[in-house]
């Protein structure tokens, strides 16, 4: 099967490529790329007119709460998936606080075959560093790896025993995965709802200091530095945890970061109506940390954005704030808000974005993707830089609508997906199989 996309601005930052081109798709991988590409190779291809549309390499989140198995009232693999392709992902990396945890290959292996039967986009499973996420003991981790875990996080919860922590960096080496770091001291964040700060002040609620992620960011570096080992940064959040990150960069810790949409354009200002779909762990935090995690993106200190997609019941965030469950769904409107928020204002340029959000996390967690390159496997998405949109959670294909975004207008949207060569879902069309 042969499938060529005609004309688009194709953006590779793996290659360096940002002009208009062909791609040609054939059996599932990248074949060629080219302005000019020659008649007899294009021959009996279908035609996908991408004229106007920016073509990239298929953008992968690495930080995904599928919900499945357990929690399938919030999210399952099938809908979680297919929230993915609608928001132009070819890939997503699933947390392991499903029910049960998945600590041991049997879970591992139930996600596999149900992606494998339901999934509109690539699945990959990140196991648990400690059994049952209870930090006191380290999970099943070769076991894990042979599965098919790509890393290893308790994401969710901090692993707060330092002994405990290092000694599954040291063990994972092997498996050349690496540990992602839920970073939050939970002595000084204990029984907080949002940032602490003049908001969380003057609106009466008990607030989380900066310092409970610094100083975890801290600890997992020095922890890295002495194992050798790679730790990923979940959620970076704050200021102080961009410097920290960059300053161990450059003297060569194996160190890498994500941020997630909503840290990047919202502050704790939104939570002044009390709205329970802007609480999240981390939380909210002040225009400073915003704009750190804005200049961290745009120079490499941060090396991916990630959307945290946290899906729950309408129930789990109604009622009173700090009572609420954490957590907002992301994978259906990460594209436009940072197309609009970010690269229209001129706070990133496309190209960046795009290597954020493609070749950035494949290559974080070493994943097939993230380039046009021929041979690579022909996982592409098409976005429309000029169309605009209004975000609306009533038909969002994810199963939950916890969005603080509800009502936005925002210019710039996915326009197609494509997994393995096959047009999964494009603009207008919906999903085609």
């Amino acid at each position: 099967m042969k499938l060529l996309v005609r004309n688009g601005r194709v953006i590779d930052p793996a290659t360096g490529t940002d002009a208009v081109q062909d791609v040609l798709v054939q059996d599932g991988t990248i074949a060629a790329t080219g302005a000019r590409l020659e008649r007899g190779a294009v021959e009996g291809a279908e035609v996908l007119d991408a004229g106007g549309l920016v073509v990239c390499p298929g953008l992968i989140d690495i930080h995904v709460h599928l919900r499945e198995p357990g929690y399938e009232y919030k999210e399952t693999i099938r809908t979680g998936t297919r929230a993915a392709a609608a928001g132009g992902f070819t890939a997503v990396c699933g947390m392991a606080n499903t029910d049960p945890v998945n600590d041991n290959r049997a879970v591992t292996d139930y996600i596999l075959a149900k992606a494998r039967a339901e999934a509109s986009v690539r699945v990959y499973p990140i196991g648990a560093v400690t059994r049952g996420l209870a930090g006191k003991e380290l999970a099943e981790l070769a076991e894990l790896a042979e599965a098919g875990c790509v890393a290893f996080s308790d994401d969710g919860r901090a692993v707060m025993n330092a002994e405990l922590y290092r000694r599954a960096m040291e063990y994972t080496l092997p498996f050349g995965c690496p540990v992602i770091s839920h970073a939050e001291d939970t002595t000084l964040s204990h029984g907080a709802c949002m940032n602490e700060g003049t908001v969380s002040t003057e609106l009466g609620l008990k607030g989380a200091p900066a310092a409970a992620e610094d100083t975890m960011v801290a600890r997992d570096i020095l922890l890295a530095e002495l194992t050798g080992a790679h730790v990923h940064i979940a959620h970076l959040s704050t200021a102080g945890a961009v410097r920290l990150v960059r300053e161990a960069k450059a003297r060569g810790v194996r160190v890498t970061a994500e941020a997630a949409p909503h840290h990047l354009v919202l502050t704790d200002e939104a939570v002044r109506g009390y709205d329970p779909n802007t609480k999240m762990n981390p939380p909210l935090r002040s225009r400073r940390d915003v704009e750190a995690l804005v200049e961290g993106l745009a120079d490499g200190t941060v090396d991916c954005v990630a959307t945290d997609h946290a899906p729950h019941a309408l129930a789990e965030k109604e009622g009173e704030y700090d009572r609420a469950a954490n957590g907002i769904v992301g994978l259906e409107t990460a594209v436009s808000l940072l197309l609009d928020r970010l690269v229209r204002p001129g706070l990133l340029d496309l190209p960046t974005l795009v290597a954020r959000m493609s070749t950035g996390p494949a290559r974080v967690l070493n994943l097939p993707g993230g380039t046009l390159a021929p041979g690579a496997p022909a996982d592409i998405t098409l976005l429309d830089p000029g169309r605009e949109v209004t975000v609306d959670p009533s038909r969002f294909e994810s199963r939950s609508r916890n969005t603080p975004f509800g009502g936005w207008r925002l210019r710039g949207a996915p326009a197609a997906t494509i997994v393995g060569g096959k047009l999964i879902w494009r603009t207008g069309g919906g999903f085609t199989g």
